[in-house]
């Protein structure tokens, strides 16, 4: 399978003309963890469009494995509040958003990018591509009954990779749940981005009871919190103080 290595000819270009570094690093600026929240309402049509624009981010294998729970009933809301202890950033929101990791969620969304293939008309895809979702992509996810699959292909892709550049995993449901968390991570930045770019504050929160979460949104088997973001306009002392950031050479380095 060539799809790794080879450039497919699908017959299709995208230019991108978006170019503004100056406005985007405002955005990363003004964005900070907000602690206390106003009683402003924050309209519905922006919630909306936020979550919306938060699913543009980048994902593994297109595989889109994330599930958001915008937080809509006041009963549900109050257990949301306490599970978060009843911080200050949970408790004076106006708007709270559970995103969870779904590391099942492949076994949805891998027929759909199949069935999405079937409808392209303007794009040819590469026949890689397809036998990418129809073969790969259950045998890298699946981890068999008590996670012997995945055992399995850990003593494979372990003398494999003693002969040529291998991927080591998922070979595990621990390793599953990772995979699924980073794309959900991205998706939770853009989230936080979108929404100070619509002039509201949030704070992602991973201080809370999971139990009480998951039971408080009746969150599918499989799911896993991770984190919480709440959404809200800035009150006057909602920031704790100045941000704080280290060196960039203990943080970047160059190989």
């Amino acid at each position: 399978m060539d799809i790794f290595s080879k450039i497919p000819e699908v017959g299709y270009a995208e230019q991108s003309t978006y170019n503004n570094p100056q406005e985007f690093e405002k955005l990363c600026e003004a964005r900070r963890s907000c602690r206390v929240y106003t009683d402003e309402h924050v309209p519905e049509e922006v919630m909306r469009k936020c979550l919306s624009l938060a699913l543009l981010a980048p994902n593994s294998s297109n595989l889109q494995c994330w599930q958001f729970y915008w937080v809509r009933t006041p009963d549900v809301k109050n257990k949301i509040v306490k599970a978060c202890l009843s911080q200050p950033a949970a408790r004076t929101a106006q708007e709270l958003v559970v995103a969870v990791a779904h590391p099942q969620m492949w076994r949805t969304t891998g027929p759909l990018m199949l069935k999405t293939f079937e409808e392209q008309k303007d794009v040819e895809v590469p026949r890689s591509a397809i036998m990418y979702y129809k073969k790969l992509v259950p045998l890298a996810y699946n981890q068999g009954f008590l996670g012997l699959l995945g055992l399995g292909k850990r003593v494979v892709l372990f003398f494999r990779g003693l002969k040529k550049p291998t991927p080591r995993g998922p070979v595990s449901k621990n390793d599953m749940k990772v995979w699924a968390h980073k794309s959900t991570a991205l998706a939770c930045q853009q989230l936080m981005l979108s929404f100070r770019a619509h002039g509201y504050d949030t704070c992602p929160m991973e201080g809370y009871d999971e139990t009480l979460i998951k039971k408080a949104i009746k969150m599918p088997k499989g799911g896993e919190p991770c984190m919480v973001i709440s959404v809200g306009k800035r009150a006057e002392n909602g920031i704790y103080g100045p941000r704080i950031r280290f060196d960039d050479s203990l943080f970047i380095h160059e190989v």
